[in-house]
């Protein structure tokens, strides 16, 4: 059986209070060994520890600040961001970045935060996990900027063109692939066949974006094969070599031992 890296998964949301042990139990069921979860704001750090403690072999948190949280008082929330990578060791800092789809008047204090964030990937030797919609160009730029060949990290729910996966793959970095890679109109039907195994990892971002046959419905880790089976045919691999690859391409971004 292939064993599987969900590289961004939501799994200490709301949506998961009544039932996160057995959708746990059913990603292990299918083969998910390691499931990193990304911080989204002070409201989210208690929970996601909390997961972390119940499960530490399988569940392993991120720390960072997510866009759509960053507003007036967004240096508040660095500081406690900033405090809590001092204090212990995390897989990663985020999910940070640009988004442009919800609200652009934060615009100035988003690219702030996300420099901010950058220089604390690099200050802690961490990867860094990146949220870019609709806002790729605007994201990539800080991080191009910032990268002297320490810099490592994800494009994460990366959905952009050839060109822009060029870019992620010049900077060093990796994308995420995830249930986008099953709709029909996601656009990744196109993309994928342009890229390499060595340049992707895995992902759910649950509780959303399932795939498809889910589509609509709460997404969870269990339903990475799904992911995987829809690269697997993009690319005319085996699902075996896809998980294996993209396995060790976040085992190595970890850096797990």
């Amino acid at each position: 059986m292939s064993t599987f890296i969900d590289s961004h998964a939501h799994i200490y949301a709301d949506a998961f209070r009544e039932d996160q042990a057995e959708a746990l139990a059913q990603a292990e069921a299918e083969g998910v060994t390691k499931i990193y979860m990304p911080n989204i704001d002070h409201t989210s750090i208690d929970v996601m520890l909390e997961t972390e403690a119940r499960h530490p072999q399988l569940c392993l948190p991120m720390m960072g600040l997510h866009p759509t949280s960053v507003q007036k008082d967004f240096e508040k929330e660095l500081y406690l961001v900033e405090e809590w990578l001092n204090k212990r060791k995390f897989a990663a800092v985020g999910e940070c970045g640009i988004d442009l789809y919800w609200d652009k008047t934060f615009l100035p204090q988003q690219q702030e935060a996300l420099r901010v964030q950058v220089a604390l990937a690099k200050k802690h030797q961490l990867p860094i996990v990146l949220h870019t919609r609709d806002s790729f160009e605007e994201a990539h730029a800080i991080v191009a900027e910032a990268q002297d060949g320490t810099l490592k990290g994800v494009f994460h729910c990366f959905t952009g063109t050839v060109a822009q996966a060029e870019k992620v793959k010049e900077l060093g970095f990796l994308m995420g692939i995830g249930g986008v890679a099953t709709f029909k109109n996601g656009g990744l039907d196109k993309l994928l066949p342009h890229l390499l195994l060595d340049d992707l990892v895995l992902e759910t971002d649950c509780p959303y974006l399932a795939p498809v046959p889910f589509r609509g419905k709460r997404n969870q880790p269990a339903y990475l094969p799904f992911v995987a089976s829809r690269v697997a045919e993009l690319l005319q691999k085996s699902v075996a070599e896809v998980a294996e690859v993209t396995t060790r391409n976040a085992t190595q971004l970890f850096k797990l031992a």
